[in-house]
């Protein structure tokens, strides 16, 4: 089967994002990096649950923390869990397209979606100079990031314009160009990073992400030579044979 066949079988929600949410380990990795602290005043953008508003509040001390999700049943028992533990977050049930995050510092956004994103690009670029946007995996359309801890990417605005993706690459990447190490080293940090710590197919998911990472750089003619590397090429393989995974098409189209 194709790999979009395969992440078919998979539960609708878990690939909408909508029931995906960050461990606590991951909150505090990223508001570290980002250094979050008490002069902040900090958005959840497709919350989820209150985690993160909860740990920015009581271990990072932001004067202000906020969860958007459009979920109502989410956003009623993330209110409630936080009323009972007497926690001053504030959690709103909206699209986040019509939010006002006016007064953010610092704001965790992780979709892949262009429909939100480039809605949000607007949005993000009317807020006041050097509010952090934290990303996951990749930076804002066509931006150079200010600071990267990959996967987790943040730009600061006013946002700084990538002249070509070659620049992207150098950026996130700290290469001109990938290769099956590249490749394999931040697929490596992102299962890591993102999975829970209980995840016991964390190799499986890390060969998926190192074939697309590849696969993507050389579509978009920013891998390393002209040849398929022994090592992908093996995986490859070692996905159709033993998963009737099939990887091989996306490099015909």
């Amino acid at each position: 089967m194709k790999i979009e066949e395969y992440l078919d079988t998979l539960p609708n929600n878990l690939l909408s994002g909508e029931d995906t949410q960050l461990s606590e380990k991951s909150f505090r990795e990223i508001f570290k990096f980002a250094n979050l602290g008490k002069n902040d005043c900090f958005y959840h953008l497709g919350c989820v649950d209150e985690r993160g508003v909860e740990i920015a509040i009581k271990e990072f001390k932001v004067k202000k923390a906020v969860g958007i999700d459009n979920n109502s049943e989410k956003i009623i028992k993330a209110k409630k869990n936080l009323e009972e533990k007497n926690i001053q977050g504030e959690m709103i049930c909206q699209k986040i397209e019509d939010s006002d995050i006016s007064n953010a510092s610092v704001i965790l956004f992780w979709f892949t979606d262009e429909n939100i994103i480039n809605p949000m690009l607007k949005k993000f670029e009317k807020l006041k100079p050097n509010t952090k946007i934290i990303t996951i995996w990749g930076p804002l359309t066509d931006c150079l990031p200010d600071e990267v801890n990959f996967p987790y990417i943040i730009n600061k605005t006013p946002f700084k314009k990538a002249s070509n993706l070659q620049d992207q690459l150098l950026a996130i990447f700290g290469v001109k160009c990938v290769d099956f190490i590249t490749a394999w080293e931040f697929a490596e940090r992102y299962t890591k990073s993102i999975g829970s710590p209980e995840i016991r197919n964390d190799r499986f998911l890390t060969i998926i992400q190192t074939l697309i990472i590849w696969i993507n750089a050389k579509k978009l003619g920013v891998a390393c030579g002209e040849e398929i590397p022994e090592s992908i090429q093996t995986y490859i393989n070692i996905m159709k044979m033993h998963f009737d995974i099939d990887f091989e098409y996306l490099l015909k189209e």
